[in-house]
């Protein structure tokens, strides 16, 4: 699989100015890249184009070879807001996406209870959402994204309404979740602390020029300790470009 932004430009109705601005990336099959920078500069409008939610003013996005213009089932898109449904029980809400692209029951079955494991929610399949914790919730959600099979797995900021000890425990699952299914992950996140943790690449935009500052690459050993002069300095390194650009 490829990923290849080319020349991508966005400019929303009624406004002066480019949200984004002559973006170009390619990612890899396989391939764990996350997007940080300030409030504004494009992040989650990069996500959408590529989600086919958005389309460019300018510019394509090809996702091998194939020119993205709307949705589509190769991409799956895992937002903030868990987007689960509160009147299905927890193994239901993962079936579901299954279940509208007509998907076989058996089939349904095998890769919810599959992916219900791999997030450690197997003993949980029965239950109603309501009595579910919030990181259960976007562990939930990450479950039925698994379950799509599809090509590239775009995440807006998962993990940004948990309490800290817990966004913290899902990105060393989603890490090790990746390690074992080896997705191609598009992740946005304000959290420098957690692109370092998490990314093969790091992507930063900048709000002045609504395009890319710089593409620093993560060469740490998995798993990443935090505490790690290595990992500090990294993330001391992208932190002042964020906040250069801030200022």
């Amino acid at each position: 699989m490829s990923l290849i932004i080319r020349g991508l430009s966005k400019q929303f109705q009624g406004s002066d100015e480019h949200t984004l601005q002559n973006i170009n990336l390619e990612i890899a099959s396989g391939e764990f890249v996350c997007v940080v920078g300030t409030s504004g500069c494009g992040k989650s409008t990069l996500l959408n184009l590529i989600a086919g939610l958005e389309n460019p003013t300018e510019g394509e996005i090809l996702l091998d070879g194939e020119k993205i213009t709307k949705p589509g089932a190769e991409r799956t898109v895992m937002f903030q807001d868990h987007g689960l449904f509160p009147w299905l029980n927890v193994i239901e809400n993962v079936k579901f996406g299954m279940k509208i692209n007509g998907v076989a029951k058996e089939l349904q079955e095998e890769k919810a209870l599959h992916y219900l494991k791999l997030v450690n929610l197997y003993d949980y399949r029965d239950y109603p959402i309501h009595q579910l914790s919030g990181g259960m919730r976007q562990r939930t959600a990450l479950a039925r994204a698994l379950t799509m099979d599809s090509k590239i797995l775009l995440m807006d900021e998962p993990f940004a309404s948990l309490d800290k000890q817990t966004s913290n425990r899902l990105r060393e699952e989603l890490q090790r979740i990746w390690l074992e299914t080896q997705r191609t992950i598009f992740f946005i996140t304000h959290s420098v602390e957690e692109a370092v943790y998490l990314a093969d690449r790091v992507v930063v935009l900048s709000p002045e020029t609504h395009s890319i500052r710089d593409i620093i690459s993560i060469n740490l050993e998995r798993p990443r300790h935090i505490y790690s002069p290595e990992f500090i300095e990294l993330r001391h390194r992208i932190l002042d470009e964020v906040r250069g650009e801030a200022i």
